[in-house]
């Protein structure tokens, strides 16, 4: 990527630039004759009359730097010319990168020598990337990366250099002074466009230096301070003194940790302290870009690895992209900055300027890069094309700010080309922004100020609409003050035409945010953006049912808050999710205490493909892994799993809350959640329990999943019913680690941390409610079944009941030769011929004695009602027990009541009964889905929330909650009766 077709200038058929004047033209073609002198290959191409003359001399008449270098050494017109212009840059570099090396130099090396070095090799790239760039040779990406070559060839010999004078001088001991930077501990990181490969023509380098003082080559470690800043103080010299040859590389090292008060190289403990500690938003952005450019560059990608919870977190404190944004608001204060022009606009930190692409991209990087690692790229355009590929943008704003990106790069190079001075500044003069866009390649500065206003334009409608949408209330809409103590009359006249009914109430407990009376509302800054917010929120409230009854939530809510800055800043950069807090709080307390307790599961609420993409197990899958990757402790494993699940159970309860998803989706949903939860936490026990007791020779545990779990039917709501199945070699008598058990405390120990792992109260609150009453002897057995022992159990003394709980019975991981016999074992089982008349008895008897220990509440109890849930699950389960016998086959393996049904029903209902039984399946899972997902306990429609009501009426697809309640007893009484004629005794 970079190069055109063309390769050297000779290849030129036309120049693609024009001469500042016929006067300048002249003035050059008499340079081009003298030093033709002393160069044939100059007065030959003075003599040609050709594309490559005219370029040039373009070229020269239009860049004073590039005509003074080459007055200070005319050969390198020669190098431009004599072949292409890749191989001699590149060539440049490599003399630079060996700039310190005696072996490469024929000599001992002084440090005079390598800083003539590194400025001759300098001015030569300078030159010759100049003219290939103004000759369309190479475009802007190539421009920026061969110049952070340069830069980083620089940067390293120089490091090489100092070490190895450090080494002789008796201040440091190297491993090798033949390759003095390796292992040495010195950590140097190019930061910015050095980081990204992305310099301009005329850039400063930003560098942040650490050390290991552990690394061994320190001869006084007590001195390490001392004797790496003075190394960092000599980098910094041979890097920018002005000779007479010139200079390297403004240097700026303003971005280590507290520049004012530490010294310019500090311990990798030290920098890492300091950024856990106390680290800004703005280096968390800075570091986005850092990469080793020079020193130890195995310890610099070890500190940027250990660094990269800092940079990424894997939730984000949503305040910090208002202080990202808070930068380019200060940097659009200062003058010139406020309104896109073109002259004098400043083409970097201007309006619809690069640093707006770049903070568009930084910014997304920030929210997302935590959980998306993807997303973490250094360079602006690659990172841009990630966006798109994760839908965070979409192509159209990919395409137009990847065009506009390199279109600035381009301006800004030809700015700085001119004097070679760090400036991103557009001239003021006519005739100096001729000069810009002749090197530009345009006619006139009509046709350049045409493309650059477009462009600049461009930039900040897709930067606007990224970061400035402010949606306010109109000027019609009336006053909303809330300051003072007595009610604004206008104010509850506006509050009255937004919906509320009782306005003076509402009118109270926004004075009563604002007075900062609870704990979310205490800090100077949470108040303010609650205060910005405020219009929007009152205005999406006010759009839904009950209007006061939903806000008045919304109050009790943030008023359990510890606190609200998270909540309000992730509220105001995204007000789409104001709509979707007021599902929450109408219908949803439930909900609405998880994000109390949690407010970082939001954060996955700003992946723009959540309602798009079906919660798949590989979909979440990847999600967990991802959250899991980097944890190593065991209690930090813990944690993270219930940090990850809390956030994909609410994740999958809001696309279930917003239609997204059926109740039958989100059940399969929160079984893959459970499913994945339970394979990790199985994962991280043993590896404990074979940390502290080793192996047990010939091990092998797999985890049953029954019931729901085992269905794929779970609620939000759902304990899990588990069945630990474990086996080992005959003859082994205990474990083979440091604490030995025997077989069955092992075996015992392993089921009992993963219960303790899953349902142990913390922090981050409990992972599952785990019930093992379904293992062989119920909780009168051992916790831990023995696969041999499983199978006669099953064989020969399980009782009816158990058989039917087998059918739902799933392996939801382990060991897979185990998985595998217990699966044989699970066919072995429902595969045997019953008497159905006998099993009917056994489970007519069954749903007989669940009636009488366990009668419903009321019609809203779907599963206990007769002709609710449990009728149809043993429907299911009768006919999965008398197959056999009937000649049908039965299922392969555990799946949801409703499939179950789907393959053994036409074999063994009536037509009419089965779509029947389906039917009310289907009501019943919708609403139970949403109201296990919406409060905790039954449903009962005189204490449920206005909006739950709504939400059952809707997932039961009635107008209203007497038309469901009389469908319910319509479809429950026809479905006991299908029960009694297909159970029958």
């Amino acid at each position: 990527m970079g190069a055109t077709e063309l390769t050297r200038f000779s290849d030129l058929s036309a120049s693609p630039i024009r001469p500042l004047s016929q006067a300048e033209a002249k003035s050059v073609l008499a340079d081009l004759r003298d030093w033709g002198r002393d160069h044939p290959e100059i007065a030959a191409l003075h003599a040609s009359e050709g594309p490559v003359r005219d370029f040039l001399v373009a070229a020269l008449s239009l860049s004073p730097y590039l005509r003074d270098t080459a007055r200070i050494d005319p050969g390198l017109i020669v190098r431009a010319l004599e072949g292409p212009v890749l191989p001699a840059v590149e060539a440049a570099i490599a003399g630079a990168r060996a700039a310190w090396d005696p072996a490469e130099n024929g000599a001992e090396t002084s440090e005079a020598q390598v800083m003539t070095r590194l400025r001759l090799a300098k001015r030569e790239v300078a030159f010759l990337v100049a003219l290939a760039d103004l000759a369309r040779l190479i475009d802007a990406r190539l421009t920026t990366a061969l110049l952070s070559d340069l830069a980083q060839a620089a940067v390293s010999a120089a490091v090489d250099h100092l070490l190895l004078s450090a080494h002789e001088s008796g201040k440091l001991k190297l491993g090798d002074p033949a390759r003095p930077s390796e292992k040495s501990g010195l950590v140097v990181l190019g930061m910015g466009k050095l980081g990204a490969f992305e310099l301009n023509y005329s850039s400063d380098i930003d560098l942040v230096v650490f050390f290991d003082p552990l690394a061994g080559i320190l001869a006084d470690p007590s001195e390490g301070v001392d004797t790496f800043a003075r190394i960092v103080r000599r980098l910094i010299r041979i890097m920018q003194e002005r000779t007479a040859d010139g200079y390297v590389f403004r240097t700026d090292l303003r971005l280590r940790p507290d520049p004012g008060a530490t010294p310019l190289a500090i311990t990798v403990d030290s920098a890492m302290l300091y950024y856990e500690g106390r680290g800004q938003n703005w280096e968390r952005a800075a570091f986005i870009k850092a990469r080793p450019v020079a020193g130890d560059l195995k310890a610099g990608e070890a500190f940027l690895k250990e660094l990269t919870p800092f940079v990424f977190r894997k939730y984000l404190d949503y305040a910090a992209i208002a202080d990202i944004h808070s930068i380019k608001r200060q940097i659009h204060v200062h003058k010139g900055h406020g309104e896109i022009a073109v002259k004098g606009h400043n083409v970097k930190l201007g309006r619809g300027g690069i640093r707006e692409i770049e903070f568009f991209v930084q910014t997304q990087q920030l929210i997302a890069g935590g959980r998306v690692p993807a997303l973490r790229l250094k360079a602006t355009e690659p990172m841009l094309e990630a966006l798109a590929k994760a839908n965070w943008i979409d192509a159209a704003t990919c395409g137009e700010l990847v065009e506009a990106y390199w279109f600035l790069r381009d301006v800004e190079h030809r700015i700085q080309m001119v004097r070679d001075e760090q400036t991103h500044v557009l001239p003021e003069t006519e005739a100096e922004l001729k000069r810009i866009a002749f090197m530009a390649g345009f006619e006139d500065t009509a046709a350049f100020s045409a493309r650059l206003v477009a462009v600049l334009k461009t930039v900040e409608r897709r930067y606007a609409a990224l970061f400035e949408q402010e949606a306010k209330l109109s000027t019609e809409t009336g006053n909303l003050v809330f300051t003072g103590q007595k009610d604004d009359p206008d104010t509850l006249d506006t509050l009255k035409r937004l919906g509320f009914e009782r306005p003076a109430d509402i009118s109270r407990t926004i004075r009563t945010w604002h007075y900062g009376r609870y704990r979310a509302t205490q800090s100077v800054e949470a108040r303010e953006r609650l205060t910005e917010l405020t219009p929007e929120l009152l205005r999406v409230f006010g759009e839904s049912t009950r209007a006061d009854e939903a806000l008045l939530r919304f109050d009790s809510f943030i008023s359990g808050l510890p606190a609200g800055i998270q909540l309000f800043s992730l509220l105001g950069n995204n007000p789409a999710l104001l709509s979707l807090i007021v599902d929450i709080m109408s219908s949803a307390p439930r909900l609405a205490e998880v994000i109390a307790a949690k407010p970082h599961v939001f954060d996955g609420m700003l992946d723009p493909g959540l309602l798009a993409e079906l919660p798949t197990r590989a979909y979440l899958s990847e999600r967990i892994e991802g959250f899991l990757s980097g944890a190593h402790h065991y209690e930090e494993i813990l944690d993270r799993l219930r940090i990850i699940a809390a956030e994909q159970r609410f994740l999958i309860g809001i696309r279930l809350l917003t239609g997204a998803i059926t109740g039958k989706q989100a059940a399969r949903a929160f079984t893959h959640v459970a499913g994945l939860i339970v394979e990790a936490a199985l994962t991280a026990v043993l590896a404990e329990i074979e940390a502290a007791h080793g192996k047990f020779p010939g091990g092998r545990v797999a985890l049953v999943g029954m019931g729901k779990l085992g269905s794929f039917e779970l609620t939000a709501g759902s304990d899990i019913d588990l069945i630990l199945l474990y086996d080992h070699d005959s003859d082994a008598l205990e474990s083979d680690g440091a604490k030995p058990l025997d077989m069955v405390r092992y075996f015992t120990r392993i089921t009992q941390r993963l219960i303790a792992a899953l349902s142990a109260p913390t922090a981050e609150g409990v992972l599952y409610e785990v019930d093992m009453r379904l293992r062989p002897s119920g909780n009168k057995g051992p916790v831990a079944t023995r696969i041999n022992a499983f199978a006669k159990y099953q064989a020969e003394e399980a009782w009816t009941w158990e058989h039917m709980a087998l059918t739902r019975a799933r392996l939801v991981c382990g060991d897979e030769s185990l998985v595998a016999e217990a699966g044989a074992i699970f066919r072995e089982v429902l595969g045997k011929r019953r008497d159905p008349g006998k099993v009917a008895k056994d489970v007519a008897e069954m749903r007989a004695l669940i009636d009488k220990e366990k009668p419903p509440k009321d019609i809203w109890d779907l599963k206990l009602i007769p002709g609710g849930l449990i009728d149809i699950e043993f429907i299911a389960q009768f006919l999965a027990l008398a197959a056999p016998a009937r000649g049908v086959a039965q299922p392969d393996g555990a799946m949801p009541t409703g499939d179950a049904l789907a393959v053994l029903g036409p074999a063994m209902m009536d037509p009419n009964d089965l779509d029947t039984v389906m039917k009310a399946l289907t009501l019943y899972t919708e609403i139970s889905q949403i109201v296990r997902l919406c409060i905790d306990g039954g449903f009962d429609p005189k204490e449920a929330p206005a909006g739950l009501v709504d939400r059952v009426c809707r997932a039961g697809d009635c107008p209203d909650l007497r038309t469901l309640e009389a469908e319910i007893r319509r479809i429950s009484k026809a479905v006991r009766k299908i029960f009694q004629a297909t159970v029958k005794v």
